[in-house]
């Protein structure tokens, strides 16, 4: 995002609440701040406060990424009767699953909103959200639930060239998926992705076609890996799945090529950026209307949406599977279309500096 908004013009710089690190720094588009260290998992400073309120008057906007940790409201508390707007993204933050799945948590938080996110939300200039899903459900987690709300979309970059370069490294690295038809999952094992559910709806479909094939990619944090392969062996699929692990750099985008089609079968999902990421690819993806960008996608006609439990997903797999390949092949045109018109990172880029000159109504450029 920073990338893209420095080649709109935008002299955007960055607040890091930890000190900046040489490997990655030499390569950062713009000038970065670091404060160094933070206290514990809340990422307190008391840095952060004293920083603002010497620089803010150097910013027509400051934005901020997230809640639930001490930027939000040391951003707010800096920025308290200034003139200096702020603007929130909550990237999915306030999305009610995270009540139901883990309701102690949810209970430190509802102490957290009463004493500071509420009013973080409640004072600034605008909060973003990435779609209209996203925005309706962030109303239903706490009260009171007072701003102004604004869906201003997101970016994801496009995959690199040389996709032939990529598809090679790939099935280099994994020659028995040659001439497979691929579902491809990309993405943290974890159990709001619906992994379970995606072995369970592949299990059910696999008899369409014996070339069809099941790619899992991803870390898996929680060590669940086991259990899943332990569902593999029940649906009798375990020799039609590649568990690859963590994929990155070209092997990422050579996943994406080989790969017929994207599944997401999500319990919650605020934006996905490996869905951007696929459609980038020309890749139609399969998702449930947990994904708060399905009603897009439909729209846009890049792929297909269904409930996120088994039935569902699993008419949705067999449905895909046992399209032509014309049906298919309009499918990846309108995933790319879709990516290109929606979630392309400079397009979004350039809407959202002028939504920022609209807002700060100033002449001079954003300095963000």
């Amino acid at each position: 995002m920073t990338s893209a908004m420095v080649r709109c013009g935008v002299d955007a710089e960055v607040l890091s609440l930890v000190a900046p690190r040489p490997e990655w720094l030499d390569a950062w588009p713009a000038k970065v701040h670091g404060l160094g260290a933070t206290m514990g998992s809340y990422g307190y400073t008391n840095s952060l406060v004293p920083w603002l309120q010497m620089n803010h008057g150097n910013y027509t906007s400051i934005l901020i990424h997230g809640v639930w940790r001490y930027p939000s409201v040391g951003v707010w508390r800096a920025l308290r009767g200034k003139l200096t707007p702020y603007f929130l993204f909550t990237h999915g933050m306030l999305d009610p699953w995270f009540q139901k799945a883990y309701p102690l948590k949810h209970i430190k938080k509802t102490l957290f909103w009463k004493f500071g996110e509420s009013q973080v939300l409640r004072d600034a200039r605008a909060v973003l959200f990435t779609s209209e899903d996203e925005k309706r459900l962030a109303r239903q987690s706490f009260r009171p639930f007072e701003c102004r709300e604004l869906v201003i979309g997101l970016g994801t970059a496009p995959p690199p060239q040389y996709a032939d370069a990529q598809l090679t490294e790939f099935l280099d690295r994994f020659p028995t998926l040659r001439d497979k038809r691929l579902i491809l999952f990309l993405g943290r094992i974890h159990r709001k992705k619906g992994c379970d559910l995606l072995l369970r709806a592949f299990g059910a479909s696999a008899e369409i076609d014996p070339r069809l094939h099941l790619v899992m990619a991803g870390p898996d944090d929680e060590n669940w890996t086991g259990d899943l392969r332990r569902i593999a062996l029940e649906c009798r699929i375990a020799d039609r799945i590649t568990w690859t692990g963590h994929l990155d750099g070209e092997q990422k985008w050579g996943a994406f090529r080989a790969a017929e089609v994207f599944a997401l079968p999500s319990h919650s999902e605020n934006y996905g950026i490996a869905i951007a990421e696929s459609l980038g690819c020309g890749v139609p993806v399969l998702i449930t209307d947990k994904v708060n960008i399905w009603r897009e996608i439909l729209e846009d006609g890049g792929g297909l949406a269904a409930c996120d439990d088994l039935a569902g997903f699993t008419a949705l797999l067999r449905r895909w599977c046992s399209m032509s390949q014309d049906e298919q092949q309009t499918f990846r045109d309108n995933a790319l279309k879709s990516f290109r018109s929606r979630f392309e990172l400079d397009g979004f880029a350039r809407r959202f500096v002028d939504f920022l000159e609209s807002e700060t109504t100033l002449a001079a450029p954003v300095r963000a």
